[in-house]
């Protein structure tokens, strides 16, 4: 069930960076997500699908990647992914490691469509700057 606030957190910040650029409409929306977290892909979809409704975010769609578990052993420096239960370095046998990916959880980025910096005359531009000695309003 914690997905739903997730996917609530995930909306929030693709709809803030959406509206950032200027953007319409958010078209994908690309999260990382590592083996070890215990984030469901179809929860996120399923909650994403209901809580984008009525948003610019709706329809979009959600890509995963998965990053998968790897680990440092602080014995011998070695690198390696898991392939059981046991965590012990496949090099050494030792048993003090450290997680180096697999925890990750984050949007990398999202796809827009018709972002209005892209037509400068629909954005409101600033006053040109009056030539030098010339003051507003004043007549002569």
């Amino acid at each position: 069930m914690h997905e739903l606030a997730i996917t609530e957190s995930i909306l929030e910040i693709a709809l803030r960076h959406a509206r950032e650029a200027g953007a319409e409409r958010i078209t994908d929306v690309h999260l990382v997500i590592g083996n070890l977290s215990s984030i469901v892909d179809d929860s996120v979809q399923f909650y994403w699908d209901i809580v984008a409704a009525g948003t610019p975010a709706e329809g979009a769609r959600l890509h995963f990647r998965r990053v998968p578990i790897e680990i440092s052993c602080l014995d011998c420096g070695s690198r390696f992914t898991p392939g059981t239960d046991d965590l012990a370095c496949p090099a050494c046998h030792g048993n003090r490691i450290q997680i180096v990916a697999g925890e990750e959880f984050y949007l990398e980025a999202i796809d827009v469509d018709n972002v209005l910096r892209d037509v400068p005359h629909l954005i409101p531009q600033p006053p040109s700057p009056l030539p030098m000695g010339e003051e507003k309003g004043v007549g002569g």
